[in-house]
């Protein structure tokens, strides 16, 4: 894919001060300098940093390659360069040869994984049969109070090592030092991230020809928001601990007798102890609520990693989402993905069963909604900075009064969230935060879920 040209300077500092920075790290690892560099900011987000100079240098070529630019390529446009012989294009779900649900058959990986075992699955026979060098994942960080995160993304050459990073990782992470190592040590590469951060490597693969031969394979999973490195200060807080007490955090402990959409949240201390507790318990427990998002997630139109050869999410329609063990979606786009699923389901490897585009979406229909429809009232919003530029158009026409009271209470909660935890992390006072949280939760429930009076009284209002 050549090079757009007659783009305008676009620099590191516009797109922070826009809201739109995600902290995928892709300007930094491009820039390959000490200059710069990705950091935790206050609210436990990454943004680049570095000299003045660099933050305010524009540049046509940033305003390719960052994900949320204006000026970037769109998943579309990425996707006809990347899958021209794929099958179907559909609205929802992008370009893709075949869809499937199921799990994998073999070894433990279904058990050791979040969902059905799908990702570390491929990366594994990728890495077996000579396809890959090595796999560019996250994993837990091997001394998070010394390194001061609790996740990483990791080069793993071994199954061992990538299996060792299975599980969900609501965490934030970014990809430049990991891409810099990909420049640095010639191999064959497969990159897994969420959907704006394979849209990064893809778009830095059309500017640099070393990527562009070493990443062979995008694996992408389905995503509802980026969280900050503040929801695991918020679980200790929740579960009576200190942050400074945590070696490891697991997201959503897998119970095979329990459904498998009822997450449950555990801290190992470096005691030894565990403690935990279900979400729904929590504060700020209901991810639909959008506690501690990132404000770029406001402005994602990718539900599904369309740009990623292979996609995978968690099957969240019955009688899938009450199987404790675990099912995934699959979203096939190139065709060697294609041919590895169909060799792994005739050697009886990989249980899947072919679905369609609508089974897929119907999947992930609370994240359509906000991406979709919610984006487009979003778009209507008046906003300083960059205007976002997303395939979806901007419209808040024929939107219910109660739908755009949940979408503006969305938007609060993860301004605010942010807000009021940091104030209550500056002055020690825990419950100042987890007060409010329950508030906020409660009006926001009582937006999206009420019934009776109150419910009748919201649609009244809307009429």
């Amino acid at each position: 894919m050549p090079s757009a040209v007659g783009l305008p300077a676009l620099a590191p500092r516009d797109i922070v001060r826009s809201g739109l920075c995600i902290g995928c790290g892709a300007c930094v690892s491009r820039a390959n300098s000490v200059a710069s560099r990705m950091e935790l900011d206050r609210y436990g987000q990454y943004q680049p940093t570095g000299s003045p100079e660099w933050l305010r240098r524009g540049s046509p070529e940033f305003a390719r390659i960052c994900p949320f630019s204006p000026y970037a390529r769109n998943e579309d446009e990425l996707a006809e360069w990347l899958f021209p012989g794929a099958g179907e294009r559909d609205a929802a779900v992008g370009s893709f040869r075949s869809a499937y649900v199921g799990h994998v058959a073999e070894k433990d990986f279904r058990e050791r994984g979040s969902s059905g075992g799908m990702v570390s699955w491929v990366l594994s026979e990728l890495l077996r049969t000579g396809r890959i060098d090595a796999a560019v994942h996250v994993a837990a960080a091997t001394d998070p109070q010394r390194e001061r995160r609790f996740f990483r993304y990791r080069i793993s050459r071994t199954e061992n090592e990538i299996r060792a990073g299975a599980k969900s990782r609501y965490y934030p992470v970014e990809l430049s030092e990991a891409l810099m190592n990909i420049r640095s040590k010639p191999g064959r590469y497969a990159v897994v991230g969420v959907p704006c951060f394979i849209k990064a490597v893809q778009l830095l693969r059309t500017e640099d020809p070393v990527l562009r031969e070493r990443i062979c394979y995008t694996l992408g999973l389905f995503c509802g928001h980026m969280k900050s490195a503040r929801f695991v200060e918020s679980l200790a807080w929740q579960m009576g601990v200190t942050e400074s007490e945590i070696q490891s955090v697991e997201f959503r402990l897998k119970a095979p007798d329990r459904p498998a959409n009822w997450y449950t949240a555990q801290l190992t201390l470096r005691s030894g102890q565990t403690v935990r507790k279900d979400w729904w318990h929590l504060a700020d427990g209901d991810w639909g609520a959008g506690f501690f998002q990132n404000p770029a997630c406001n402005f994602c139109d990718d539900v599904v990693a369309e740009t990623a050869d292979i996609a995978f999410g968690d099957a969240w329609v019955e009688p899938y989402s009450s199987d404790g063990r675990g099912t995934n979606v699959v979203i096939v786009r190139s065709p060697e993905m294609e041919r590895l699923m169909k060799t792994g389901i005739e050697q009886g490897r990989l249980r899947l069963k072919p679905v369609d585009a609508r089974f897929v979406e119907r999947t992930q229909a609370a994240g359509f909604r906000q991406r979709r429809e919610g984006l487009a009232y979003r778009l209507c919003w008046p906003r300083p900075g960059l205007k976002p530029r997303k395939r979806v158009l901007p419209n808040s026409q024929g939107l219910p009064i109660r739908r755009k009271l949940i979408y503006r209470s969305r938007a609060l909660i993860t301004a605010w969230s942010h807000r009021v935890f940091l104030f209550a992390r500056l002055i020690r006072r825990p419950g100042l935060y987890i007060r409010w949280a329950r508030l906020a939760l409660a009006i926001y429930h009582g937006l999206a879920y009420s019934r009776g009076r109150l419910g009748a009284m919201i649609d009244r209002w809307g009429h």
